[in-house]
């Protein structure tokens, strides 16, 4: 079982080679996959692509030829060829009635915590509104010190950001084997790895190096399942090259599976409780303190005082009466709004503060203190 199918929401990192062809774009491949792409979204899954190709489809515009680019050559190839790249997206998805959406990020918009949460909100409400986001690195600004370089990691990312269950990363082989199966007859396929061992590392390093297209290759596969295993998404390494590679994974052709080491949902508690420095803290009373340890979000009727200078989205300690932490969470609250509104009913917020979002800290973006034992 791959677990595409049970996953709510899925990125796919679609290669240069699977989207430029000799002439252009390759428009029956993207009209197959768009295809492919409809019938999970048919379903009720919402899907992500991170797409390459804006710098192949640019050098054949600007007439580039085959030389190796320079770093400015290879911006204006990526400014001249995103356009064409999002246009063949946009016709290759319009007759399923899905809406493209083209998203442009850096490394920084991963890193810098401002930037994420911007990023992340932006992503979550086009997959909410059915949109399929059209995701590649914003090649035409960045610069060899701050990129990515390959689009598998960047994928990797962007599905940690909007906590996706499965990545699948299309490339130029059916998965990872313990040789290049190209140059090896006796090279084994590795359909299922519960672990990213040194010696499984060494194989897409050594052996499998240069089983990828494009930037990448089989290394940078396995950095992007790393990253994508401690987020509590699975990884899918399979065929790019065939009409419908997403139905063809789920009828069980090769591939390989690697399992997340955690749930999406620990994951991103452990996160909240452990990775992410906290800018200050909120007071509540006895009657919040309980309502959080039966799994309720922090309304802004149970805080009694705010401590600290925070931004909405920074991660703040949550205290009890007594002084004690009781959790971490996500302010959807400045410190300056939340000390306006504290101890108020969540109906009187927007006569206030002329808005709401609702309680000052969402469930789901609440990590409980672990408990000491009595």
């Amino acid at each position: 079982m791959s677990g595409l199918g049970e996953a709510k929401r899925v990125v796919v990192k679609v290669g240069s080679a699977l989207v430029a062809g000799e002439a252009g774009p390759d428009s029956a491949w993207l009209a197959a996959f768009a295809a492919d792409v409809a019938r999970l979204r048919a379903r009720g899954q919402q899907v992500l692509v991170v797409s390459s190709g804006a710098v192949a489809l640019g050098r054949r515009r600007l007439a580039m030829g085959r030389r190796k680019l320079t770093l400015p050559e290879k911006q204006a190839c990526a400014a001249a060829g995103q356009s064409e790249l999002m246009r063949a997206w946009e016709e290759a998805l319009e007759p399923h009635g899905l809406v493209a959406a083209q998203v442009l990020i850096t490394r920084d918009d991963t890193e810098i915590r401002s930037r994420w949460l911007n990023a992340h909100a932006t992503l979550t409400t086009l997959l909410s509104l059915g949109v399929v986001p059209v995701v590649n690195e914003n090649d035409t600004v960045v610069t060899e010190e701050i990129r990515y370089g390959d689009n598998d990691r960047l994928a990797a990312r962007v599905a940690q950001m909007i906590r996706a269950e499965a990545l699948v990363l299309l490339s130029d082989i059916d998965g990872l084997y313990t040789a290049d199966p190209r140059n090896n007859p006796d090279a084994e396929h590795l359909p299922r790895i519960s672990q990213l061992t040194p010696e499984i590392e060494a194989m897409a390093g050594g052996a499998n190096a240069s089983a990828g297209v494009g930037t990448g290759g089989m290394a940078t596969k396995i950095m992007a399942a790393r990253i994508a295993q401690s987020a509590g998404c699975a990884t899918i390494i399979t065929l790019g090259r065939r009409p419908a590679p997403l139905a063809a994974i789920e009828a069980g052709d090769k591939a390989t599976v690697i399992e997340p080491s955690v749930s999406v949902a620990a994951a991103y508690k452990a996160w909240i409780a452990g990775s992410l420095a906290t800018s200050g803290a909120v007071i509540v009373d006895n009657g919040a303190a309980k309502a959080l340890a039966t799994g309720k979000s922090l309304l802004v009727a149970g805080m009694l005082a705010v401590e600290g200078r925070f931004g909405k989205g920074d991660a703040v300690v949550v205290v009890d009466e007594t002084g004690r932490e009781i959790a971490r969470g996500l302010a959807r609250y400045d410190s300056e709004d939340a000390g306006r509104i504290r101890g108020l009913k969540s109906d009187a917020i927007e006569g206030v503060l002329g808005f709401t979002y609702g309680p000052m800290i969402h469930a789901d973006d609440l990590a409980l203190a672990a408990r000491t034992p009595a």
